[in-house]
């Protein structure tokens, strides 16, 4: 019997190690990334020994600006309708926040919201916009919002599109896609860092949308390859462990935002829930709130010429005033 038990044992573990070994994915080198993802609009931040932060800027020069900030295991290229829609009356900036999209990592064990803050005040610095509009999304707004408490004098405006921060309720995190609950473990984190996850990355976008058909194999193959960055797997990872200085929301702390701020979030959100926009829209001074029925995660994405025009609207009035944008140019509403 015990021989028995024994071959199964050994059977089954041979069967888990040949597929893990079929499943395992190398690094790709980021200058292979690099010719497929960059464009002519792509930059690159150089500081430190080997440091590359790669962000896009378009847009008339003189315009106001705004600064995007993407989610967890995400890029820039989640920005991408809404720098159509705005890059010809402001000047945008989309940025690849450290170890995701095109940008190298920093230090891993510290990667999280004060890291993203320093990103985002470097990128600034260094294209001299003293001012700017800044907009997250997920993990990105949660870096946004924090940012606005770090730097006030330096915002005209702040866009928390669902935006992370909120702490989680034990039924909230019951409800997330399968890939973000594993990786709350970490043995399932080590086991999971070198195989090839398209069909858990495919399974959490799908999540991610009202509507799963905008989830494309194009989309599916861009989060995929680009984890497969050098030390991309360890920072999503370092940021599934909780590494890094990390600050909840609370209403007391949001209270302290003073930038005009508008909330916008998807009622049919899996990830982050609505309810959570209601929160920040709550807490902060005077914020805007958007609510969107039947859309998910990435409202930038799924509605995103609703989403950008409610964007415009709230710039030509909360921010900017209706003499700094071409109100001709408006997108109508949609619903």
């Amino acid at each position: 019997m015990f021989r028995r038990f024994l071959a199964v044992t050994v059977t089954l573990g041979i069967i888990l190690f040949a597929g893990w070994m079929t499943l395992r994915r190398g690094d790709i080198p980021y200058e292979q990334l690099e010719a497929i993802y960059a464009n002519s609009d792509s930059r690159y931040l150089v500081f430190g020994d080997d440091m590359r932060v790669h962000f896009r800027d378009v847009g008339p020069r003189g315009a106001k600006a705004i600064i995007l900030v993407h989610g967890f295991s995400a890029s820039l290229h989640t920005w991408d309708a809404w720098v159509s829609n705005l890059k010809r009356d402001y000047r945008v900036i989309s940025i690849d926040l450290p170890g995701h999209g095109l940008s190298r990592c920093t230090d891993n064990d510290a990667i999280g919201p004060k890291q993203f803050v320093e990103t985002i005040n470097r990128v600034a610095n260094t294209l001299e916009i003293d001012r700017f509009t800044l907009a997250g999304n997920s993990m990105g707004g949660g870096a946004a919002w924090a940012y606005a408490l770090a730097h006030p004098e330096r915002l005209d405006g702040l866009v928390l599109v669902d935006a992370g921060g909120w702490p989680r309720t034990e039924e909230e995190s019951e409800s997330r896609p399968l890939v973000f609950k594993l990786l709350e473990y970490d043995l399932a984190r080590r086991v999971m860092k070198d195989l090839d996850l398209s069909s858990l990355i495919r399974g959490g976008l799908e999540k991610s949308f009202g509507d799963p058909s905008f989830v494309t194999e194009e989309m599916v193959e861009r989060y995929a390859t680009l984890a497969r960055a050098p030390c991309h797997r360890e920072a999503l990872l370092a940021i599934s462990a909780g590494r890094g200085d990390r600050t909840e929301a609370t209403s007391e702390l949001l209270a302290g935002i003073t930038a005009p701020t508008l909330v916008l979030h998807g009622e049919s959100d899996n990830l982050i829930p609505a309810a959570h926009g209601e929160k920040f829209a709550a807490a902060i001074p005077g914020a805007k709130l958007i609510l969107y029925p039947g859309v998910g995660h990435l409202p930038q994405e799924e509605i995103a010429d609703l989403s950008a025009g409610d964007l415009r609207a709230f710039l030509s009035t909360e921010v900017y005033g209706v003499e700094d944008v071409a109100l001709d140019d408006l997108p109508s509403p949609t619903n």
